[in-house]
């Protein structure tokens, strides 16, 4: 499908945007289009000010008459990301599109502040406790005439380096650590997690919000230049004509936030730009995402607004 954000990307007048991780790479960009298109106000995440305090000055240059708020937020913590909801939901009464874009890929064995393997805490749980704290204001939104509500989360293709079994439960607590495969397999079940985790809200909420997964391609961002050489090389060996500008690499998230929503599945899972994504048996797993939805609510229990 080819895609055009200047043509494709409708009116946005009135509309909330909050989109996590939006310092660099395709967050920024996404910012950076959404703002063409004239949202009432943009909120995003990240951890560092100083970048942050560039996106909002050029914004102010570029899209006057957008308000962008920077809300600090550090995905390792969920008392971070509790704060960070908190102080959007002291600003607004409203979120049309929530974009779960902020993640990890390929870090060293490590538990997070709250003791959870990394990418786990950082991919899926911390994006989880963002839908639970912002899902009353999502539902009140879309009791407002002519809504429509959005829900994105990015995944990635590495989805298919999953575990056996999909999700190990028993061993989030844990660096889950070992040899270089198995940090492959971390990163693969935090990214399965971020698709059972969209379809399964897809089918609790799915008269009142549109959400699907997006793997946004193979995007030269810092996600990818940071990463090894091994790492580096293997993502071009496999995608040698495809690796993607960090302007091409936001259309999937593009699309499937203001695009018409007749074109889209709710709950699916879609690779660049709008196509059905190429599914594995546990990405298609409905037990499993119950199982993982269930997981996610008792380990959030104690975090309210």
């Amino acid at each position: 499908m080819k895609y055009n954000p200047a043509k494709d990307i409708p009116d946005l007048s009135g509309k909330s945007i909050f989109l996590t991780g939006g310092t660099g790479g395709v967050g920024r960009t996404a910012i950076m289009e959404f703002a063409k298109h004239n949202p009432h106000r943009i909120y995003f995440t990240g951890r560092n000010a100083s970048q942050a305090s560039e996106l909002v000055a050029t914004l102010k240059s570029t899209s006057p008459t957008v308000e962008v708020v920077f809300l600090k937020c550090d995905q390792t913590s969920l008392k971070s990301v509790n704060d960070a909801a908190k102080l959007f939901l002291s600003q607004s009464d409203r979120l049309d599109i929530l974009v779960l874009n902020a993640g990890i890929m390929n870090h060293p064995p490590a538990l997070s502040t709250d003791g959870y393997e990394i990418h786990f805490a950082v991919n899926h749980l911390a994006h989880a406790l963002f839908v639970k704290l912002l899902l009353p204001t999502l539902l009140r939104t879309a009791e407002k005439p002519n809504s429509d509500v959005r829900v994105v989360a990015l995944t990635s293709q590495g989805f298919g380096m999953h575990p056996n079994g999909g999700v190990v439960f028993k061993d989030l607590r844990t660096t889950q650590s070992g040899s270089m495969l198995q940090r492959a397999t971390r990163y693969g079940q935090s990214k399965l997690a971020n698709i059972l985790y969209a379809s399964e809200l897809a089918r609790r909420h799915g008269s009142q919000i549109t959400g699907c997964s997006i793997h946004p391609g193979v995007v030269q961002t810092e996600l990818l230049t940071t990463q090894s050489l091994v790492v580096r090389a293997a993502s071009w060996l496999t995608h040698p004509f495809s690796v993607l500008t960090p302007e091409q690499g936001a259309y999937n998230t593009l699309w499937a936030a203001t695009s018409d929503k007749a074109k889209i599945v709710n709950g699916e899972y879609y690779e660049p730009v709008g196509v059905p994504g190429r599914h594995l048996r546990m990405s298609r797993d409905e037990k499993l995402a119950k199982e993982l939805w269930e997981w996610t609510e008792k380990e959030l229990e104690g975090y309210h607004i």
